[in-house]
């Protein structure tokens, strides 16, 4: 299994530097495969979907496709891909951050009773708004 990281995987996908994307290309189509796969961690995935909302102005649904792609695709293992899986449908429906999405499953997953935020949209995926009184 070869480790990606995210700068890897964002050539790839947004093909934007010729030289960096030509070899993101190669490594991912020429030497992954389902017996050697690229692993991607919880925390590449989440910086890949910032990247790509905030520096190429993707819009959720894209994400959501780009995160499915990525959890289909044979020659690539995603780190806890079944709860990426429950993340991407709360994140779909909601209107909190991916990254929240992904933390509420998985502290659910974790045992936790509740999963406190001050931000008011990650009610949307599960957790509840700690307001100040």
């Amino acid at each position: 299994m070869i480790g990606l990281d995210t700068n890897v995987l964002v050539r790839f996908l947004t093909q934007d530097d010729p030289i960096q994307s030509a070899m993101a290309n190669k490594l991912i189509e020429d030497q992954l495969t389902s017996r050697n796969p690229g692993f991607i961690s919880s925390i590449v995935l989440i910086e890949i979907i910032w990247v790509l909302e905030t520096c190429y102005d993707q819009p959720r649904k894209t994400i959501e496709d780009v995160v499915n792609a990525l959890l289909t695709t044979k020659q690539l293992v995603i780190d806890e891909a079944d709860l990426v899986y429950l993340a991407t449908k709360r994140f779909s429906s909601g209107n909190a951050d991916f990254s929240d999405a992904l933390i509420a499953v998985m502290c659910e997953h974790r045992g936790c009773s509740s999963i406190v935020s001050f931000d008011k949209k990650a009610q949307s995926v599960g957790m509840v708004y700690l307001a100040s009184t």
